[in-house]
């Protein structure tokens, strides 16, 4: 079982060149118990396990049946924090998600009975929160998420809870089933740090998939890390610097993704009805972070953002019309703005 290191923060650049190993360490041992059960998905781990350490959120996209229930499980057991799943279905109530207040009978000192009301709280109140299949689930119910995701609290009848932390959502979605679904709104996307496409294995990871669950062995994950360090983490990677010209990536980045902007893209221009939020532009600077920090610096690149662009942008872009009818996606959009902006401000 992982130990929880010291909260106090690193002054000195020894000291910070030692968190920013411990890092790198605990990174690599959660991948490494993940992929004793996940096979592939190097890089969907790694966008998880980002998320994870700079305090966000992830949406799930792909067919049934490829691992991701089992990732988020996986990852639960790793880092060694209560994990609980929500099964979104369209008579889910929002009280089944944050809890409700009922009436209790308590006995009271000289015989007799006192009712009182007693909160009783709801799966959300746990720290690895599987929301299986959110698009199922009613808007009403899906609403029910929009604060804690935000304000990592809930309020029930006019008294407001805080979550444990660290608090991570992992929502998944099927992309192709329509029939009763309610696609997540605009509110609720932005709210999520990454959204992942989470595709078919390719044929050597099918083979080896076919080998680990259809024989008689099975692989056990250790916990290797625990509540505090992953807090700690968070704290190390916030401290990363950002040089003004890697910001001034960012904000361009963002900016052009909204049409009729300086910035903007032909192809945003054409297709995309409403850009990305400012929660977009904090992602790709904290995801930037991470991301230096794993590859041993202590600096932002632009590269780094680049490389964070397609799942921090592409469920904040609203497309227009024509978009659809031309089938032109969020993905092409934001591959040809990165590959079309300038590295320099002009």
């Amino acid at each position: 079982m992982a130990t929880s290191t010291t909260s106090i923060p690193p002054a000195s650049p020894d000291d910070l060149r030692a968190a920013a190993e411990s890092l790198r360490r605990d990174f690599e041992a959660v991948r490494d118990q993940v992929a004793r059960v996940v096979v592939g998905q190097r890089e969907i781990v790694d966008h998880v396990l980002t998320c994870l350490f700079v305090g966000g959120h992830v949406l799930l996209e792909g067919v049934p049946g490829i691992g991701k229930t089992l990732l988020v499980r996986t990852l639960a057991r790793a880092v060694s924090l209560s994990f609980a799943r929500i099964q979104f279905t369209p008579d889910l109530m929002p009280a089944d998600v944050t809890g409700t207040t009922v009436v209790s009978e308590a006995d009271v000192p000289g015989g007799g009975k006192e009712r009182r009301f007693v909160f009783q709280p709801g799966p959300v109140f746990t720290q690895v929160l599987l929301a299986d299949e959110i698009n199922r689930a009613t808007p009403k119910t899906q609403s029910a998420l929009l604060e804690a995701m935000q304000e990592r609290s809930v309020t029930v009848g006019g008294v407001t809870r805080p979550l444990p932390e660290p608090f991570l959502v992992l929502a998944t979605q099927n992309p192709i089933e329509q029939e009763g679904t309610y696609p997540l709104p605009e509110a609720q996307l932005d709210r999520f740090f990454f959204k992942v496409l989470v595709g078919t294995p390719a044929r050597a990871d099918l083979h080896e998939i076919l080998e680990r669950t259809t024989g008689d062995q099975s692989a056990g994950v250790e916990p290797v890390l625990d509540a505090g360090r992953v807090l700690a983490h968070g704290r190390l990677l916030r401290r990363v610097p950002v040089a003004p010209h890697v910001r001034d990536y960012a904000v361009r980045l963002v900016l052009g993704t909204h049409p009729g902007e300086a910035f903007a893209s032909t192809m945003a221009t054409k297709y995309v009805r409403l850009g990305a939020s400012p929660r977009a532009a904090q992602a790709l600077i904290l995801a930037g972070k991470c991301r230096a920090v794993l590859d041993g610096r202590f600096a932002v690149s632009i590269d780094d953002l680049r490389e964070a662009a397609l799942p921090a942008l592409r469920h904040r872009i609203i497309m227009n019309f024509e978009s659809h009818a031309e089938g032109i996606s969020p993905d092409a959009v934001v591959r040809n703005l990165v590959e079309t902006l300038p590295l320099e401000a002009p």
